[in-house]
């Protein structure tokens, strides 16, 4: 019988009040450090024979205005790019990288390869959504995986081949257009936003510098001013190293996630069950096609028939009604589902229908 095992998930995934504390640099960002996003449009070459075909017309004409900048003109149909791709390469730009810094930046074929394996990056510009140009990348790639094709469609295949890595590949040229405000407040925005969690930061932070500098604007931001006997704003640095550091206990609201596709359910501490009576039953339909030949007698003109039918059986399960008293915690829900004998798919089921008649005491959220 499958057992429905949420308590260790609980434990591990949502903090308890005697070891729940975490960093506040843990929990949030602290706004104007955000990575700035860009992206670029290159080619790959050196592939074996894995590259884009003839129908990406794009990668064609990308090979033909590159050669025409080397001062060579080639006509467009005779040529074959099966060595080379056309790839979208993106990075992260670091708010703290500096002209000269190199960064990771990722591949991903665009067109029709079958793999970018063995190949390389040739020099491409990465732009911001300003159209400025922050980072130049170019270099070997490493894709971590393998295909294999041969005619027919026979092949082996392991792991992605058509998104590899070139660790180090970007240099940046522009530093990133986010800047920290040198205003003298650090401003922190949660992950999870909740009134709860923003007003127990506000009261960390006050309580470790013994004066009333952080306050909360939202559910999702807490702001944090320098004091003024740490001297002028030029001490930023250090008043932020001090105040991430801050031991918080988050608050976490009851909540029940069900992945539906994969029949993954993560259930929350304080999930709470009312008294309910529950009643479920399985309803199997299997359905097999059977095919009938039926064959002319021999040497007259008709012809042969087939005939094709299906036979559909149904099963139904015996149901029961049951009661299930009110539920403290997430270890007594496990327990009182485990009772009912049911499998994952069926635990679906039955937290929406509990949500839908007001038994479950949390929010329900299906993804």
């Amino acid at each position: 019988m499958w057992k429905l095992k949420i308590l260790i998930l609980s434990v591990v995934l949502v903090p308890s009040l005697v070891w729940g504390q975490v960093r506040l640099k843990d929990i949030s960002d602290i706004q104007g450090c955000a990575d700035f996003q860009v992206i670029g449009y290159g080619l790959v070459v050196g592939l074996d024979r894995t590259g884009d075909g003839i129908k990406s017309e794009f990668t064609i004409q990308s090979i033909v205005n590159m050669l025409e900048r080397f001062g060579l003109n080639v006509d467009p149909k005779k040529i074959k790019p099966k060595n080379v791709a056309a790839v979208i390469v993106t990075a992260e730009l670091s708010p703290f990288a500096k002209p000269g810094s190199r960064i990771d930046v990722v591949v991903s074929s665009f067109g029709d390869a079958n793999s970018l394996q063995g190949g390389m990056l040739l020099v491409t510009p990465l732009l911001g959504l300003d159209g400025e140009i922050y980072i130049q990348a170019q270099g070997p790639l490493s894709i971590g995986g393998f295909n294999v094709g041969m005619e027919g469609g026979a092949g082996v295949r392991e792991n992605h081949a058509l998104v590899g890595r070139i660790p180090g590949g970007g240099f940046t040229i522009k530093p990133s257009p986010i800047r920290m405000k040198n205003d003298g407040i650090v401003t922190f925005l949660l992950y999870n936003p909740d009134f709860t969690t923003a007003t127990r930061i506000a009261q960390a932070i006050n309580r470790q510098f013994e004066q009333p500098i952080a306050l909360v604007i939202d559910a999702g931001t807490v702001e944090a001013r320098v004091p003024p006997d740490m001297g002028s704003v030029n001490v930023k640095m250090d008043f932020i190293a001090k105040v991430e550091s801050t031991l918080v206990i988050p608050d976490v609201p009851a909540r029940v996630v069900i992945n539906e596709r994969t029949g993954t359910i993560v259930v929350g501490l304080d999930v709470r069950l009312s008294k309910v009576a529950i009643s479920h039953g399985n309803l199997s339909i299997t359905i097999t096609p059977q095919t009938k030949v039926f064959q002319p007698p021999p040497l007259s003109l008709g012809q042969t028939v087939i005939d094709t039918t299906a036979q559909i059986e149904v099963r139904s399960s015996e149901s029961h009604l049951m009661v299930v008293e009110e539920t403290p915690d997430v270890g007594s829900v496990a327990e009182a589902l485990n009772a009912l004998g049911v499998k994952p798919r069926d635990v679906v089921a039955i937290f929406q229908a509990l949500k839908q008649a007001g038994a479950l005491q949390a929010e329900l959220i299906i993804i």
